[in-house]
């Protein structure tokens, strides 16, 4: 689980439940979501299953799946243990009081398959900030990294319950570039509430997203022979600057639906050995079936060990001005069913004339809806994604 107050209780619900139908639960203790997925598919376990709301607040919380192979359980098991649940949901159960230990040998096994992601000594001699986001990385992060050789700086690294993706971490990471510079550090890295996602910060104290690092791991990748197809896969969110660079570069770029489990699927299906989000989810299939925000960082810190110069010097890809607006809803209507919006996007595609994109989207895991565009020109972007989303905002509260 990670450190969210929540987290215990739902544990000893979980552990109940399992052992009152037959099975034997395990539990690890505060570890990202990718160490359920390794230990998942490393040992004898039919399933793993990770406590988090991921990046969200401390008031949520909610279960990743995963089968013994690593991955997420597909979408149609889900919605069928959903729908069990509320076939059988009662209010009279008590959860028991049993005692959560941490399972330090799988913990260590842990770190050691993330040991084993770089070279012995890795990042000796760099200085790198660490923003643990007050989640689940927040105790395995700095040790792994002081193993490769670093010298750290942790920042965040005090859960209380309540604090996790407080003004802090990927969701928030510019305290993070204001300590790389204050420190003078090669360079920083945020991670989300289960730090199954990293967003990093150069030495002049730049914030760089997940293409950025995609794009870099790519190149490095690429001339080294092991950029399996020539091909990277990303989401629809990724920069068109980034695609068009990629191109330039002889290397596809194949867009997935957005969420890591479908990049994931696509990444097997197009036979690609590297893929992620520009969120900071980053996935190297070369070893993991997830993102894994620490094993991403200690990756990316060894090529930049390796570069024999600072990270604010590395060219990636001139971006597409782009931004993304993201609103509170009441409820989730189906897009297609709103009139007013409808003829809102249409007028906004005629004023982009096919020199740019918009992608509208609920949000998985909030009552939101986010919009996106990106195009040549930053204020016509800008007065598009408003006023789609002042039309959304308004329609939908007009519709409950």
């Amino acid at each position: 689980m990670d450190t969210r107050e929540s987290g215990p209780e739902i544990a000893r619900a979980l552990i109940a439940g399992i052992e009152h139908g037959g099975g034997k639960a395990v539990f690890i203790g505060i570890v990202p979501t990718p160490a359920v997925a390794y230990l998942c598919r490393t040992s004898d376990a039919a399933a793993g299953i990770s406590i988090s709301a991921s990046h969200n607040p401390y008031e949520d919380n909610g279960v990743k799946i995963f089968g013994h192979d690593g991955m997420k359980i597909p979408d149609s098991d889900e919605e069928q243990i959903e729908d069990e649940l509320r076939a059988i949901r009662r209010d009279d159960v008590m959860i028991p009081e049993l005692k959560l230990l941490d399972d330090n040998e799988l913990i260590e096994r842990y770190e050691r398959f993330l040991d084993d992601g770089v070279a012995p000594d890795a990042l000796r001699g760099r200085k790198v900030v660490l923003d643990t986001g007050n989640g689940a990385s927040f105790r395995i992060a700095p040790e792994v990294f002081r193993r490769a050789g670093a010298e750290v700086r942790v920042i965040n690294d005090r859960p209380d319950g309540r604090n996790i993706n407080d003004h802090c971490g990927a969701m928030h990471p510019e305290g993070l570039a204001k300590a790389v510079v204050e420190e003078l550090a090669d360079f920083g890295v945020a991670f989300d509430g289960d730090a199954d996602r990293a967003i990093f910060v150069d030495d002049a104290g730049t914030i760089r997203d997940g293409d950025e690092i995609i794009y870099l791991w790519a190149q490095r990748l690429n001339r080294n022979g092991g950029l399996t197809n020539r091909r990277v896969v990303t989401t629809v969110m990724s920069n068109f600057g980034f695609e068009q660079q990629l191109r330039d570069d002889g290397i596809e770029l194949c867009r997935a639906n957005v969420g890591d489990k479908y990049v994931l699927e696509m990444m097997i299906e197009r036979g690609a050995i590297l893929g992620g989000e520009q969120s900071g989810h980053i996935i190297d299939l070369a070893v993991h079936t997830t993102g894994d925000g620490t094993h991403t960082a200690l990756v990316f810190g060894e090529l930049l060990a390796q570069a024999e110069k600072p990270f604010s010097q590395l060219r990636t890809f001139t971006k597409m001005p782009q931004l993304l607006l993201n609103e509170q809803v009441a409820s989730k209507p189906s897009l297609d069913s709103l009139p007013k919006y409808q003829a809102a996007l249409a007028e906004a595609l005629a004023k982009l004339d096919g020199k740019g994109r918009i992608l509208v989207r609920y949000s998985g895991t909030e009552n939101k809806v986010r919009v996106m565009v990106e195009g040549p020109d930053k204020a016509l972007v800008s007065r598009i994604a408003e006023s789609l989303r002042d039309v959304l905002r308004d329609e939908i509260a007009a519709a409950n």
